[in-house]
């Protein structure tokens, strides 16, 4: 299956291409320029948009501009397109792609989106369940390093992959391709826009 994936969760976006388990090409840029690296990918792979069959993308959690900004395009290719589209955790991708290690994103406003035990979950820093030895991986992981290591977890140097969703685990996730307009992002909390409002 030749799948096109992307996530716009964090401030990094990530997008590939793959074909049956196969990355044919990734890029990492602004999540603002999603749309023409997506395109760029087609274009690389030698691939027509009417070859893809299938798009995943990441439902956060994450930023509420990105989520939606990368939703509505996935959207609107999925339905232009005529394909199914398949929402992945942001979290989960990430885990993918550090395994073993826990996932941590920069929620804002002194919060982290994080897996725990019983799923994605919203917290503090201090309030995350650190473990001597283990690894923490994400933007949340390297804002709150000297955190977590203080408490005994590792996080991996600034800069590596293991700190970005990487699109291609999103492509490997992705098992439920459906109707666009029944992929839903996964906010967490209330977006700062709504708790303004009486």
């Amino acid at each position: 299956m030749l799948i096109l994936a992307f996530d716009t969760a964090t401030d990094v976006a990530t997008s590939a291409l793959v074909w049956d388990g196969e990355v044919l090409g990734e890029l990492s840029s602004r999540p603002v320029t999603v749309l023409e690296d997506l395109d760029a990918l087609l274009r690389r792979g030698g691939v027509r948009h009417s070859q893809v069959e299938g798009i995943a993308v990441g439902v956060g959690p994450g930023s509420f501009t990105g989520l939606r900004m990368g939703l509505a395009a996935a959207r609107a290719l999925a339905f232009a397109w005529d394909v199914g589209l398949a929402g992945v955790s942001t979290l989960d991708a990430l885990a993918a792609g550090a395994p073993g290690a826990t996932p941590v994103i920069d929620a804002r406003r002194r919060e982290v989106f994080a897996l725990v035990s019983d799923g994605p979950a919203v917290l503090e820093p201090g309030a995350l369940a650190i473990e001597r030895g283990a690894q923490y991986v994400g933007d949340g992981a390297v804002r709150y390093r000297v955190e977590i290591e203080e408490r005994g977890g590792v996080v991996p140097p600034d800069g590596s992959e293991l700190h970005v969703p990487r699109a291609r685990f999103h492509a490997q996730l992705a098992n439920a391709f459906r109707a666009p307009d029944l992929v839903e992002p996964m906010y967490l909390r209330v977006p700062d826009v709504d708790r303004a409002q009486p």
